[in-house]
């Protein structure tokens, strides 16, 4: 692995100004490397992090992709990586021309990664020197504990999906000055309407007195009107105080729980174990925001490698080859899913959309096809409305928001069915649906969305660990469910406890015959299940 040479960095340099000229916004300051084969398959596992700490499933991965590249060889144009300054990696038979359409590609996800508002938590953050730093630590730990510290990752790497990602976003300080306190807020949120269920005019009245206090006495308003609700509500200070403990204790999630309450971890031989635990948590925390906005960061990067390439004089004679290439990434399947082609066609709709005026109650409310598609008020939002997405938006929203029926019209996509042909006795594939919210759905449904597990804190007395799976139509898969138990039981010291739902099929599914159709869904019943793991024994209890 080395940089990249000086030509090919002036070739960069030139894709940076033309980039900043066209709106994009990253640090100047960038790292680019030429790998190897061999160095791509040894660094895939890391999550293209060199620095990262070392773990034996790292060596397992580096073993199967090696088989997997001598059966089937390919590999990617480009890598890059998060962390200040950006890092990415390029394979080192690339032409000029090829290049400068991957570095157009890779400045787009640096200004991605830079402005988008869920990347936040990183955008102060040297991970790649944080990560070295941590790798030492490890060693140092492995060197004094041997194989406990891997059995130590394994634990903690089992629940590492559970960190509190938006709870750390939350508290970011983003500059924004609070208008009001924690306090007031709990007084009119919490205290008026939930404890004292105060009538509608009383809760305008307190409000209103609260203005003519701020109004009258400025900074020293908000005193003076909580020393009224003192002499009025005797209790109100130690309901506060109650509701803080418990906020407080609420907003852990269970990778911090756990090291804050583990008997286990805080006695003094076991204190050392915290540290890796605390590594793994903030790993998993830097890596949220990438899985959670895939498809809006690549198609972002594929809208700025497509049409920066096209205007740039570097390329001329080589438009074919990029066609080519750029066909090659971009292109819609039938079946599946392709998060480039499905991000660049959403921002080209987008643009189009807002250039005409296309988003608002007049033309929501147009029924006639015709005028639809002839609609233009010539707004120019266009630009302006990327970037806000770009600035606002996770993979979510952006799903949610703007994949519509007239986007499925437009690009003819469908939701594809596969049934059994008996005849033939293969399996085909069928147009299932083309309905926009049927197509959302199944974007939904492959987005990354992992289990809400709650803490229930307040049921006994005794040190046993009880969560709770706040279910949402998806069950727990069941063979990680043993594992996940054992590792938490080992780092909590005592007796853990997990309720879920799981299915019960009451109308088994058949096979889908292409002469009869698709087969209705199964009956399905869900029952409350809790999980018990004592003594590295797992038992399973129903609860209706």
């Amino acid at each position: 692995m080395q940089l990249i040479n000086q030509h090919t960095k002036a070739i960069m340099e030139g894709c940076k100004e033309r980039a900043l000229d066209a709106g994009l916004s990253f640090q100047s300051e960038t790292l680019e490397y030429i790998v190897t084969n061999r160095d791509l398959i040894e660094l895939s596992p890391k999550i293209m992090i060199p620095t990262l700490y070392d773990y034996w499933v790292h060596d397992v991965e580096v073993l199967k992709e090696k088989g997997k590249y001598e059966l089937y060889p390919g590999n990617p144009y480009e890598t890059v990586i998060n962390t200040r300054p950006a890092i990415s990696f390029y394979n080192d038979n690339n032409p000029d021309w090829l290049n400068v359409m991957i570095f157009y590609h890779v400045l787009g996800h640096i200004d991605f990664f830079q402005n988008n508002h869920f990347f936040r938590n990183t955008w102060d953050m040297d991970f790649t020197g944080e990560a070295l730093s941590d790798k030492r630590v490890i060693a140092r730990l492995r060197s004094e504990h041997g194989r406990w510290v891997d059995y130590i990752i394994e634990f903690a790497r089992s629940i590492d999906n559970l960190v509190g990602y938006y709870d750390e976003l939350k508290t970011l300080d983003d500059g924004i000055e609070k208008s009001c306190s924690e306090r007031l807020n709990y007084y009119f949120d919490v205290f008026l309407q939930l404890e004292k269920h105060t009538t509608i005019s009383g809760y305008v009245n307190e409000v209103n007195r609260y203005n003519e206090l701020k109004n009258e006495l400025g900074e020293e308003g908000e005193p003076s009107f909580f020393a009224e609700i003192r002499r009025k509500h005797p209790e109100f200070d130690a309901k506060y105080k109650i509701y803080r403990n418990k906020s407080k204790d609420q907003s852990l999630d269970l990778v911090q729980h756990i090291m804050t309450h583990s008997v286990f971890l805080n006695q003094e031989e076991n204190t050392w174990m915290k540290s890796i635990i605390e590594i793994v948590r903030k790993t998993s925390l830097f890596f949220q925001p990438q899985i959670r906005t895939k498809i809006l960061n690549e198609g972002w990067a594929s809208y700025w490698h497509e049409k920066l390439f096209l205007k740039d004089d570097r390329i001329n004679g080589h438009e074919v080859d990029f066609a080519r290439v750029h066909a090659g990434v971009t292109s819609m399947p039938r079946v599946g899913l392709n998060p480039y082609a499905l991000g660049l066609r959403l921002f080209y709709e987008i643009e189009e959309r807002a250039d005409k005026g296309r988003f608002g109650l007049d033309f929501d409310r147009m029924t006639n096809i015709h005028s639809r598609k002839d609609y233009d008020i010539k707004a120019g939002a266009g630009i302006e409305t990327l970037f806000k997405i770009r600035r606002e938006y996770s993979d979510f929203l952006f799903i949610n928001q703007y994949v519509d029926q007239d986007f499925l019209s437009r690009y003819n996509l469908f939701v594809a069915g596969k049934r059994l042909n008996n005849q033939r006795m293969t399996w085909e594939y069928y147009v299932k649906s083309r309905k926009a919210k049927d197509y959302r759905k199944m974007l939904f449904e492959s987005l990354y969305h992992p289990p809400r597990i709650l803490i229930d804190t307040y049921t006994a007395d005794d040190n046993q660990l009880r969560l709770i799976h706040k279910f949402e139509g998806k069950p727990l898969v069941r063979e990680y469910i043993a594992s996940a138990l054992l590792g938490i039981e080992f780092l909590w010291g005592d007796t853990v406890s997990l309720e879920t739902n799981q299915a019960e099929i009451k109308t088994p599914l058949r096979a889908t015959d292409a002469s009869t159709g698709p087969t209705p869904p199964p009956d399905i019943k869900w029952r409350r299940i809790r999980y018990t793991m004592k003594d590295r024994k797992l038992s399973k209890t129903t609860l209706g």
